[in-house]
């Protein structure tokens, strides 16, 4: 026996040593957090109870959410419409970097905004193992074929000029531009037809009905409104859109659970609550004291309170970064109906709404939640903008990002794991786009409008007339505010501090410019490593 005991000592050497690698190249994966995005659509400031202890309804979960995590009061979307801030959300950046107008895509709109080759946040996960999923509105565009294999353009029209075994799958779709599965629709799943689904990249029941809105309910007598007319998929579902989404996401979390319980997940949840027309599911009906829209936006809190229940459920509560944001403020009627018919306020005090260069129009909930690395309770005055969730992300998962991926994006990890001193800020400045592209630049609390007037809505008449200003500097070509002291808007300083004045003007030239615009630091570091079960701190 004795002349064999070396080799044994040395397989069984050999075993440990293998072993030992796998348990380690196993925890070094699992200690990566699984990452989940819930972003909602046109859910303003003044939206949830946690921001606004007005409000005519409650939020109990994302409430619960906020006080277990942190809560970001100055947090913005890149753009005060859908499509330009869901590309600052993949791709880190403003629409500007594209060369291409701001704009909402409508029937078969595209091509996306995401670019061939441009690194998406799915992409960045990917490149450090993780499997990826996107469930929702997509509406970033899309390319679609007609019979003749030529591009169409956007348009309800067209949507019957679609080649479907052409056009997919769909040469820019969420499957390549990094999501493992996706399970979406092109435009907003209620108000924009083309309305099919398209999962992974494919159309499995095209658009062959014509849709009437006078088949929805209408609760209210008129929160149907934006609703449009033109086709639809047989089987497509209107009034519990968000709930298809919620099962969607929820699936594809379990599934990758038991198909790779050794690897991280990142995924988005996209919602369409609370953008028009506003449909809660029956579920929801009645239950708030502030009409359909209380209910709808009550509904969306009770779905994140499921999704969050879930992941505890399954065990992977403590290792799960969820992230709460909006695309932008609230809808223009849904603002006004919502402060006549229930004193709320769903731009939270904030001048402007949805399409608006003004506060209302862009400043939006922004909730993060990690327990044990997030401190609870904790809420940040930073500065932040929905394009920084890509460098934010890609620091919490060890990813040192090239200078020209994500040129718009600020890490803010350290200000949610408490580790950065909160009255330093992160950001020296912030650039939004309003409705017609038009820019504005925040630095600290100096607010510079580079357009004259709202930047989206007119206020001359209508239902909007009633929250018209008088302009105090009605020569003036921009707009020039210091929150500190005139948070709601009033006081064109355009004239009077023309030295701050032409500083923002200079500063929003710069980063701007193409093709070297940028607004985001270079050589950003990642907070973690791969391996890292804690965070690093942060070396003043």
């Amino acid at each position: 026996m004795r002349q064999f005991s070396f080799p044994a000592t040395q397989l069984i050497c050999a075993v440990l040593v293998i072993t030992a690698f796998i348990f380690t190249t196993s925890l070094s994966a699992q200690t990566l957090p699984n990452i989940i995005v819930v972003y909602a659509d046109d859910l303003g400031y003044g939206d949830l109870s946690c921001y606004n202890p007005k409000a005519a309804y409650q939020t109990p979960r994302l409430d619960q959410m906020a006080s277990e995590g942190i809560k970001f009061t100055d947090a913005h979307s890149p753009s005060t419409i859908c499509s330009p801030s869901r590309y600052g959300l993949y791709s880190g950046q403003q629409v500007c970097r594209t060369g291409r107008g701001s704009r909402a895509f409508e029937g078969p709109g595209g091509p996306s905004y995401l670019k061939p080759g441009e690194l998406t946040i799915a992409e960045m996960a990917k490149k450090q193992g993780y499997r990826t999923g996107v469930f929702g509105k997509w509406h970033v565009g899309l390319t679609w074929l007609d019979q003749e294999g030529k591009k169409l353009g956007g348009g309800f029209k067209n949507s019957l000029l679609i080649d479907y075994e052409k056009s997919c799958p769909l040469v820019d779709g969420p499957n390549n531009r990094g999501f493992d599965e996706s399970f979406i629709t092109p435009n907003c799943p209620t108000t924009d037809p083309l309305y099919v689904y398209i999962e992974n990249g494919r159309v499995p029941s095209p658009a062959s009905l014509r849709h009437k809105r006078n088949n929805l309910p209408n609760p209210g007598g008129k929160w149907r409104w934006d609703n449009d007319e033109g086709w639809m998929a047989p089987d497509y579902r209107f009034v519990d859109a968000d709930l298809l989404f919620y099962d969607k996401t929820i699936q594809f979390i379990k599934n990758h659970r038991k198909q790779f319980p050794d690897k991280p997940f990142f995924t988005v949840f996209s919602t369409q609550i609370s953008h028009a027309p506003v449909l809660p599911a029956p579920e929801f009906n009645g239950k708030t004291k502030a009409g359909p829209r209380g209910d709808f936006v009550y509904q969306l809190d009770a779905l994140v309170g499921r999704l969050l229940d879930e992941i505890k459920r399954l065990g992977i509560d403590e290792n799960t970064l969820v992230l709460f944001n909006s695309d932008n403020g609230p809808e223009t009627l849904h603002t006004d109906w919502m402060r006549q018919d229930y004193a709320h306020d769903a731009a939270g005090g904030w001048r402007g709404m949805k399409r608006d260069g003004w506060e209302g129009g862009h400043r939006v909930p922004m909730i993060a939640r990690w327990p044990g690395q997030i401190p609870a309770g904790k809420t940040s005055q930073q500065l932040t903008n929905t394009t920084d969730i890509f460098a934010t992300v890609a620091s919490a998962i060890g990813f040192e990002m090239p200078d020209n991926v994500a040129v718009d994006s600020y890490d803010m990890l350290g200000v949610m794991l408490g580790i950065q001193n909160e009255n330093e800020p992160v950001r020296p400045h912030m650039l939004t786009q309003s409705f017609r592209g038009e820019f504005q630049i925040r630095q600290g609390e100096w607010k510079f409008l580079n357009h004259t007037g709202s930047g989206g809505n007119k206020y001359d008449k209508g239902n909007l007339q009633k929250y018209a200003l008088p302009e105090s500097a009605p020569q003036a070509k921009g707009q020039l505010y210091n929150l500190a002291v005139d948070p709601g808007e009033t006081t064109n300083l355009y004239f009077t501090e023309a030295k701050k004045r032409e500083e923002l003007q200079s500063l929003l030239t710069k980063l701007t410019t193409q093709p070297d615009g940028r607004s985001a630091p270079r050589g950003r570091k990642p907070i973690r490593t791969q391996d890292d079960d804690q965070p690093k701190p942060i070396v003043k």
